[in-house]
């Protein structure tokens, strides 16, 4: 397969997306500030501001005066453009969650929903999409005629898309078509870690780093890797199951049916099973697995006297850092951002963490990298991907790097 060359046209794209993400960082901005802040040049950012303006993204906010010299012309990204909704779609715990934003990525109203059967219709699951979107919509007084695109978000891997007549619950990308026909709208769908990933771009620390892992803990673990500015998603857009890579050889069995893999021993369960190696009778070990890791963080940060949960946060510490170091390895980051409902039980073992991945990676790949955590929300990306996508659809971006649908 030939490799697609980079045109002046995918540049003037690339630096689209830049001057949009330094826009959007400062709320409002100038040409020249918008130059400063990127680096572009001042005549290259005039001609993308006006690219944008056409395009109807961007809106003058009037004169601004400085200190020194004449008014100049405010811009900000324009909140009015139309609604993005992103959707969050739990199949396995019948949870759905929807978020209205802006076209400045600006947050209108949110609508959670907790089904009290389990959905075993893929039509059922069309349903609830499809009521708790409309529920969001109508929170946010706004009509499916304002909605520029709809973001789904999936846990778990992505395939292509096809005609199936089975119901398969926890695959409902089989079913987007039949999804995409009941909404009559532009549907993308994505996974966490690339979502998470994109976020981090437009709203995070992908203002500071053009090179950075999103690492998302929880259940399970997995990476969102950006490198240059942009998210990647491989040949198959399954890039970043660094959950699934190998620690131990022949260690843990994990759920995926290989052994060693990080997610046995990082993840819940993983984390969960290094407690009852070290105190089988130990409370959190029988408990649930948010209970348990929870109830471990909440034990170590109130000091109190358990050794148990003390030791295994500590060897859970040293077991990510250890993980950590291989992907600093292979992609040599200027940081790494623990994101997850776990992040914040991991808190207090990021000096622990740093340590490690220091000892651990070769030569001088871990200098000066950054480590810590920071929780961009699954939705707020999932929102920037149809950003991007809509962006694309009205040929203000040609980047090959969006989900396919």
């Amino acid at each position: 397969m030939a490799v697609a060359r980079r045109t002046s046209r995918d540049i003037r794209s690339e630096s689209r997306l830049v001057v949009m993400r330094a826009l959007l960082a400062a709320g409002e901005s100038t040409r020249n500030e918008l130059a400063d802040e990127t680096g572009l040049s001042p005549g290259t950012v005039s001609t993308i501001v006006g690219d944008l303006l056409k395009g109807g993204i961007v809106v003058e906010t009037g004169l601004i005066s400085g200190n020194i010299g004449r008014p100049t012309t405010g811009l900000r990204m324009d909140p009015d453009r139309g609604r993005i909704v992103g959707v969050y779609a739990d199949v396995e715990e019948a949870y759905f969650e929807a978020i209205v934003f802006d076209a400045a990525l600006g947050e209108l109203a949110r609508i959670e929903v907790q089904a009290d059967v389990r959905l075993d219709d893929a039509d059922e699951i069309i349903d609830r999409i499809v009521s708790t979107l409309d529920a969001a919509l109508e929170r946010a007084k706004a009509n499916c005629v304002d909605v520029l695109g709809v973001g789904l978000l999936l846990p778990g891997g992505m395939q292509r898309p096809v005609k199936a007549a089975a119901a398969v619950p926890n695959a409902i990308w089989l079913h987007l078509d039949r999804l995409r026909d009941r909404l009559g709208l532009p549907v993308v769908v994505d996974n966490p870690l690339k979502a998470i990933a994109t976020g981090e771009l437009w709203v995070g620390a992908g203002r500071r780093y053009a090179n950075l892992v999103t690492v998302n803990l929880g259940i399970g673990v997995g990476a969102g890797i950006v490198q240059d500015g942009t998210v990647m998603r491989g040949a198959s857009n399954t890039a970043g199951e660094w959950g699934h890579t190998l620690l131990a050889f022949e260690g843990r069995q994990c759920q995926c049916g290989r052994k060693g893999c990080v997610e046995a021993y990082v993840g819940a369960a993983g984390i969960q099973q290094t407690l009852a190696e070290i105190d089988p009778d130990h409370p959190l070990a029988s408990a649930g697995l948010r209970e348990c890791v929870l109830g471990l963080a909440a034990a170590v940060a109130n000091g109190s006297p358990d050794p148990a949960a003390a030791a295994t946060i500590e060897r859970t510490a040293h077991y990510l850092g250890a993980a950590l170091a291989d992907l600093v390895a292979v992609i040599n980051p200027e940081a790494i951002i623990l994101n997850g409902w776990m992040a914040e039980a991991f808190d207090r073992m990021l000096p622990t963490i740093r340590q490690r991945v220091l000892d651990d990676s070769p030569g001088e790949a871990a200098v000066g990298l950054v480590i810590e955590d920071h929780v961009v929300g699954g939705l707020i990306g999932i929102a920037a991907v149809t950003l991007e996508r809509f962006l694309r659809d009205i040929g203000l971006v040609t980047t090959k790097t969006l989900p396919a649908l």
